[in-house]
């Protein structure tokens, strides 16, 4: 198969879909990769680091997409990628489509199979393809916080960590899945004080053991997530809903309450964020204010670190985007965790849970196949 890897173009967007480690795989496995001229620079890679790994360059992302039949991307594509998509492709990137109805249309009207990274599960559950942009989304998250609580960039003016004799931030964490420990982790690390709010208790165990007690966890009521929101002096939105849209646990009400020159960060933003309050930025303008508090709602935060972010994506990708190459949609009916990646297909939504978000019927995929 002719794998195609675009160069990202939603604004600040530095990640590059495959790496020059994984092109040697694919070629390994008798493909033929093509890479659009620059694609891997922001990431630390040239294009030549590209043609040692096998690839082909290609002079621009039209020539990519017209040769390719497997896209490999990493953000959700954009208005004019839509565009170059044809029945013939086979997209494989995040879609994160519950909050996004013009980019649904947009894939629907191509025809392609659009498969989602962030749909993907594993046998234990999971979203394996989600987890490491989690992971450093999580990291990221607390970083960010601790420069937007400096007084210069229109925070309080509050060090994360304290000094001795004076106290450090107190950071609200809302959910304990992969993006929230990571949270948990970093901050509890750099000394702030921190609180998980979380409704699975086997999940609040997991997250004592690690941290033997230097993170405070919380069952999530409505009454505890408002407690914690107004004594926090950060509050991390790490709750995620597979496939719909994030559930909104910090409204506009609360705002006038919390401190002024507090922090949200909302880590859900792809999800269509966690606070009402909420709309995307971009690390160009990450910030903005309403009623007093701060909002980071940066929409790509792993892409602050692409060399990092590329490598540790692709790790968690290039199984299933091996098999894709190898055997097409066939792949999925082998494979019904990647199958479960499939969001659009032939002009049909084909997710629940991204359909009921959009208001909209899903429909069983084999069926389409067949017709």
């Amino acid at each position: 198969m002719r794998v195609g890897v675009p160069r990202e173009i939603k604004p600040n967007e530095h990640r590059v879909g495959l790496p020059p480690t994984a092109v040697r795989e694919y070629v390994a496995h008798g493909h033929e990769v093509i890479v659009e001229t620059a694609a891997g620079e922001g990431a630390g890679y040239a294009d030549q680091d590209y043609e040692r790994a096998g690839a082909a360059i290609a002079p621009d992302a039209a020539a990519v997409f017209s040769q390719a039949q497997l896209i490999v991307k990493v953000k959700e594509p954009q208005a004019v990628e839509w565009a170059r998509l044809t029945p013939d492709h086979i997209l494989f990137t995040y879609l994160h489509l519950a909050p996004d109805p013009a980019q649904t249309e947009g894939l629907l009207a191509s025809g392609c199979a659009a498969i989602a990274y962030e749909t993907v599960t594993d046998r234990a559950g999971g979203l394996p393809l989600l987890a490491p942009m989690s992971e450093v989304a999580g990291r990221i998250a607390v970083f960010s916080a601790g420069e937007t609580l400096l007084k210069h960039n229109g925070g309080m003016g509050l060090l994360l960590s304290g000094v001795p004799g004076v106290r450090p931030a107190r950071i609200c964490v809302l959910g304990g899945g992969v993006v929230g420990m990571n949270a948990a982790r970093m901050a509890a690390g750099l000394g702030a004080e921190v609180v998980v709010l979380e409704r699975s208790i086997p999940r609040m165990r997991e997250l004592d053991d690690m941290f033997l007690g230097r993170v405070l966890t919380r069952y999530s009521t409505l009454d505890a997530v408002e407690e914690e929101v107004l004594r926090a002096d950060v509050v991390i939105g790490a709750v995620l809903t597979a496939g719909a849209a994030a559930p909104k646990l910090v409204r506009r009400e609360h705002l006038a309450r919390m401190k002024p020159g507090s922090v949200l960060v909302d880590v859900s933003i792809d999800q269509g964020g966690c606070f009402e309050t909420s709309r995307p930025t971009t690390h160009a303008d990450p910030t903005y204010v309403v009623d007093g508090v701060v909002h980071y709602c940066v929409a790509n935060m792993p892409g602050a670190a692409p060399r990092t972010s590329s490598e540790a994506l692709v790790h968690a990708t290039l199984p299933f985007g091996l098999a894709l190459a190898d055997r097409g949609l066939e792949a999925l009916r082998d494979d019904p965790h990647l199958a479960r990646g499939l969001n659009v297909l032939k002009g049909e939504l084909t997710h629940p849970a991204v359909a009921r978000a959009l208001g909209r019927t899903s429909v069983d995929p084999y069926g389409v196949w067949q017709a």
